[in-house]
């Protein structure tokens, strides 16, 4: 069940701040998705690459996929044709695969790096210093890796009521962005992206500098787990 009204109300919200709203559609059914996309909304968000790839064939061509979930190198040639961006790289072996896969379609996909920005060890993520190492690597080898565009970066800060815990996780993604773009992406125009904030968090997130969030449930309501 799609909330219109919420959709209105937080897409003219964001927009004051040039924010990009991603709609989690994870577990929604192919009606809801086509009802906000008539409302508009062109970015959504998928978890599952199983998920996404029923999806997709169902939807207009002009949707901007975001795969927001941890993904598995052996998964990445499923999404590649049409994906926009991958929101979660978090090795240098997942890089190299999303070239890979994107040049087999002469494709080009956008990529955020995961940094792990909370205390719960469930959420996936790098910490900073091995996000440093992979840009070495990626410095090393850009040749080889022009599908492939680095676009910012993403984070999830801990589920807890503390808003200051989470305004400081959010603070500390931010400053690495900054640090990031003005070191390493210095001369790259695309490095613009903080992928940080969800629904019970994202004004927060907005404050402290996100310029992309992904919400789902004020959208599309809780989700139901009980199909898969």
């Amino acid at each position: 069940m799609v909330n219109v009204d919420a959709w209105k109300e937080i897409s003219a919200e964001l927009a004051k701040d040039n924010v990009t709203l991603v709609a989690v559609s994870k577990t929604k059914p192919v009606s809801d998705i086509q009802e906000l996309y008539d409302l508009g909304q062109r970015d959504f968000g998928e978890n599952y690459v199983q998920e996404l790839e029923e999806k997709q064939p169902q939807l207009p061509a002009d949707i901007r996929w975001h795969y927001i979930g941890h993904l598995q190198s052996n998964k990445v040639k499923y999404i590649a044709p049409y994906t926009y961006m991958i929101h979660a790289v978090d090795s240098f072996k997942l890089l190299q695969e999303i070239n890979k896969q994107a040049a087999k379609h002469n494709h080009t996909i956008k990529v955020l790096l995961q940094l792990h920005i909370a205390d719960e060890e469930t959420k996936h993520g790098m910490d900073e210093a091995a996000v440093l190492e992979l840009l070495d690597y990626y410095e090393a080898q850009r040749a080889d890796l022009q599908h492939i565009q680095i676009c910012g970066v993403m984070g999830m800060a801990t589920f807890t009521d503390d808003t200051e815990k989470v305004r400081a996780e959010f603070k500390r993604l931010h400053n690495f962005f900054v640090y990031l773009r003005q070191t390493h992406f210095i001369a790259d125009g695309n490095f613009t992206t903080i992928s940080m904030g969800m629904s019970g968090d994202y004004k927060l997130a907005v404050e402290e500098g996100s310029t992309m969030v992904r919400i789902g449930s004020l959208l599309f309501g809780h989700r139901d787990y009980t199909n898969g």
